[in-house]
């Protein structure tokens, strides 16, 4: 059974059909070529071809739309108290430029610089937004696991990953079991009926017990774990990991060249001198 984000089984488009390697090793380069650069000529081409891997994956847009509104709610907060921070950071990015364009009080002031910047940093951060999500819906628990093993994590850590991401599913849905079952007692947990502090103390008391039991189960799966000798050998491999498929060696030669090129910006921009920290249309 699948979570509305997590997969248990392997989807059937194309992304889902990559091995988990491709899916960890091509995400880390992303994460490395977005972190690296404020330039939007970067930037925007991996937007849109993120926004074409979302779709492509065919989500449940009825629930992934609640963690779009709150990433772009709590990156609009960021960009604003960014803003009333340092409203010249624009300045500084752009390599000294000021064009006030509107002068609300000495302090606050707004410039093109600065609104480029805010734009270009808004723009960044719902990328790896969108990037992560396209990540977390493609792969499951055991592909994450063997992609981690195939980056040189100890695969002991992998599979305390995939336990976590397998388990998440099965605490939301005794979350729900347990919060219907309440309300049928006559537990009023309606958000137009009963106020926050209501509800929120009623969450509490699921979600307490609902811990405890969920690390007894983790007992239960490590006593189990410890009978059949997991741990004893240096190596493992994963029964989810098939073949490399075309698509596969197609990424690898992305992903390889993406690493190259991140590896060069990095270099350059740190040992040549640059006019400023980003690429604007002020120059």
């Amino acid at each position: 059974m699948n979570s509305p984000l997590l997969n248990l089984v392997p989807g059937k488009t194309f992304l889902h059909k990559l091995t988990g390697k491709t899916k960890v090793r091509t995400f880390l380069v992303l994460l490395v070529y977005i972190i690296m650069s404020f330039d939007i000529r970067l930037l925007f081409p991996l937007l849109v071809a993120s926004i074409i891997g979302l779709v492509s994956l065919k989500p449940r847009w009825k629930t992934i739309k609640v963690f779009f509104y709150i990433a772009i709610g709590m990156n609009l907060i960021n960009v604003i108290l960014y803003y009333l921070a340092r409203p010249t950071c624009g300045a500084n990015w752009c390599g000294g430029g000021n064009t006030v364009l509107f002068q609300f009080t000495d302090y606050f002031t707004v410039s093109a610089e600065t609104i480029w910047y805010l734009s270009v940093r808004f723009l960044k951060m719902m990328t790896s937004f969108i990037v992560s999500m396209v990540f977390i819906l493609s792969i499951t628990p055991s592909e994450m696991a063997a992609g981690l093993y195939s980056v040189k994590v100890p695969y002991k850590i992998c599979t305390v990953f995939s336990l976590a991401f397998r388990y998440i599913p099965d605490i939301a849905r005794d979350y729900e079991n347990i919060k219907v079952s309440m309300q049928a007692r006559g537990v009023e947990m309606d958000p137009k009926k009963a106020s926050v502090m209501t509800r929120l103390k009623q969450n509490v008391l699921i979600l307490i017990p609902l811990i405890i039991s969920s690390f007894e189960r983790v007992g239960n799966i490590s006593n189990a774990m410890d009978l059949r000798g997991y741990g004893k050998g240096k190596t493992r491999t994963y029964y989810s990991e098939h073949e490399e498929l075309k698509a596969d060696k197609i990424f690898k030669v992305i992903y390889c060249a993406l690493l190259v090129f991140c590896i060069y910006w990095i270099i350059s921009h740190n040992i040549m001198p640059q006019p400023s920290k980003m690429w604007h249309p002020f120059s």
